[in-house]
């Protein structure tokens, strides 16, 4: 279970750093090097009542700030940081790459500030299951008594985790694509990506781009490099990457495993990777029932964990213990209430066309309200595959005609309900229409497959209106 490797620290005092960005990164990055003698200037786009506010309090502190302009490079700039949502092709980051400047995220902030006494990260990516990955992978650490967090885009921020007083033995790290991409030097113990599917193109310029993002988390691996057997382009980015001498490549599947892979075996996960005379020999993890829900994507997220987890040396009692004692996140194939016969599941989550595909596997027959924000997402292969499960649809949200279309050409014999309203109802009425259409043994799913915010705040706020409104039905006795 070694340390991973340190970088050189750096003297900052003096040096002259343009941190992009307010919120929830970028404040602590601009007072952690102020904190450490740099001179420290916030550039942000906004000039709004929340960042004034956020900018007096920085000022007070000492530390510069420039609203409303976050296109211009500050002169005399010799190191930018910036917060994951800054596109690459933002123009300050055009003016810095004319100048010379490097550019580091929040993570490549959290790795070079590192003590000599780092504990090792176990990093996860992927277009869906991270959140779910990384918490089942820090329930294993901590079965194994190992003092873990999980940290990076989900709890703890990376910049706390490595620079507060509490001691780590391990960090179960979660990256997406934007922090990877601006994190050049970041050297984890073992990196897995879980899936790969459209997403965040807007940001990256294509799928292309996309994918080598995603495939920083593999460089330098020391230990593993774990990916998805039923996902080409997983495999694809560990052949491409630049690893440590004897790192091995380690396969996740739902199926049989071979050596070197993590699988299942008659409702049994079992580990075939990291254990003595791998062609002959299996060891068992755990059960499928132990993973919560056994939906076949969080089994795949669980054989993710544990793959991380053996990797670290970690050994099969923790693997089982931890899996046993998670319990996912709210809003993710979360069974709400089941009344009269009928399951009512939330996976307000499932933001996503992959995600939702993901969710519509787990169940059959289903009964699907979708809809909200597409983001440039299509709808043909989602119907197609899922269209055998459908008893029936709800739409709801700005972009409902886009699945409406797709179902109407993959799914004609699906009855559909359009909901026409945006208002503060629009999910109750929903959720009834999907009550008249289902008959008992089948599920009623959320899974949008669209963001959430042309009607909602966030995924959050759409999931707990869809649980009230399905509790306001139990009560009623109306299902």
């Amino acid at each position: 279970m070694g340390i991973g490797k340190v970088t050189e620290q750096l003297d900052w005092n003096g040096k002259k750093v343009t941190v992009a960005g307010l919120g929830v990164s970028g404040i602590p990055a601009a007072r952690v090097l102020h904190g450490r003698g740099a001179l420290v200037t916030v550039v942000n786009d906004g000039d709004d009542e929340r960042s004034r506010a956020q900018a007096a309090e920085l000022e007070a502190e000492g530390i510069t700030v420039r609203l409303g302009d976050g296109a211009t490079l500050p002169s005399g700039t010799e190191l930018i940081v910036t917060t994951p949502g800054w596109r690459p092709d933002k123009p300050l980051f055009t003016a810095a790459a004319e100048a010379g400047v490097e550019i580091w995220g929040d993570v490549e902030l959290a790795w070079r500030l590192r003590g000599p006494e780092a504990a090792p990260w176990l990093a996860v990516t992927g277009t869906n299951g991270k959140t779910t990955t990384v918490r089942m992978l820090a329930s294993i650490l901590e079965a194994a008594g190992l003092r873990t967090a999980a940290v990076g885009n989900i709890g703890v921020s990376l910049l706390d985790a490595v620079l507060g007083e509490e001691q780590y033995d391990v960090l179960a790290v979660e990256l997406s694509s934007y922090q990877l991409h601006w994190a050049p030097s970041v050297r984890a113990h073992s990196g897995a990506v879980l899936n790969l599917a459209p997403d965040h193109l807007d940001w990256h310029g294509s799928m292309e781009a996309y994918a080598a993002d995603k495939g920083r988390i593999y460089e330098g691996n020391q230990v593993a490099c774990v990916y998805n057997v039923a996902d080409k382009a997983t495999e694809d980015l560990v052949r491409e990457a630049d690893v440590e001498e004897g790192c091995r490549a380690i396969g996740f599947t739902l199926g049989t495993p071979g050596p070197s892979e993590l699988g299942v075996v008659e409702g049994i996960l079992v580990d075939r990777a990291f254990v003595e005379n791998r062609q002959k020999n299996a060891q068992e993890l755990a059960e499928v029932s132990d993973v919560q829900p056994p939906a076949p994507h969080n089994i795949a997220n669980a054989l993710a964990a544990a793959a991380l987890a053996r990797a670290f040396g970690v050994d099969a009692k923790a693997v089982r213990d931890g899996l046993k004692a998670f319990r996912p996140d709210p809003h993710r194939i979360e069974l709400v209430e089941e009344v009269q016969g009928i399951a009512y599941v939330d996976d307000s989550k499932a933001t996503n066309t992959h995600a939702a595909e993901a969710s519509l596997a787990a169940y059959d027959p289903i009964v699907w309200i979708a809809g909200g924000l597409a983001k440039g997402a299509t709808f043909d292969e989602l119907v197609q595959k899922s269209a055998k499960r459908l008893r029936g649809a709800v739409l709801i949200g700005a972009d409902r005609a886009l699945i409406r279309e797709a179902l109407a050409r993959h799914a004609p014999e699906v009855p559909v309900v359009d909901l026409d309203r945006t208002d503060t109802g629009a999910m109750s009425e929903a959720v009834r229409e999907a009550t008249r259409l289902a008959r008992a043994g089948d599920t009623v799913l959320l899974a949008p497959a669209c963001a959430s915010m042309d009607m909602f705040t966030n995924y959050n706020k759409r999931g707990e209106a869809f649980a009230d409104a399905v509790r306001a039905l139990a009560a009623t006795g109306d299902a």
